[in-house]
């Protein structure tokens, strides 16, 4: 591990998680890509027994907001991921090495962080309001839909 970097695992917290693209480069600026990550998301929260409360896929990073999985460590479920996307894709490297993990253990922050990622489109953009950007939870939130990766929600 990275010299000054503190993880807080196994003490039954959300996690915001943020990792991005090699170099920062739009590895995930097609819809397909971005579909890939949606799939293998999906697939890591069957199989490594985690909650996804929120999540948005951005051209040259994602946001998660997760709990941590049952019967792994977080670090793991995110090495599966990221592994998982790299591996259908092309380029190379796909992933810059580690994550951003911040630990979300009130209700206020919870909200906050949602409300980051859904809007982090719109902030970049990419669109005019979040339920304009098909790649994110914000559709769960607002109208209940049923996408790609099962949302946990209150």
């Amino acid at each position: 591990m990275a010299k000054g970097l503190v993880r807080y695992q196994q003490a039954g917290d959300l996690h915001f998680i943020t990792f991005s693209c090699s170099g920062r480069c739009p590895f995930l600026a097609t819809p397909a890509a971005r579909v890939v990550f949606e799939r293998s998301l999906e697939t890591m929260r069957i199989r490594y027994q985690f909650f996804v409360l929120g999540y948005v896929v951005m051209p040259e990073h994602v946001h998660l907001l997760v709990s941590e999985p049952k019967n792994a460590a977080l670090s793991k479920a995110m090495q599966a991921l990221k592994l998982s996307v790299a591996v259908q894709r092309n380029e190379r490297p796909f992933w810059q090495a580690r994550y951003y993990d911040f630990n979300v253990f009130t209700d206020r922050k919870r909200v906050e962080k949602l409300k980051y990622m859904h809007r982090n489109p719109v902030a970049r953009g990419l669109v005019a309001e979040p339920d304009a950007w098909a790649w994110s939870s914000f559709r769960h939130y607002s109208k209940g839909e049923i996408g790609t990766v099962g949302i946990e929600s209150q």
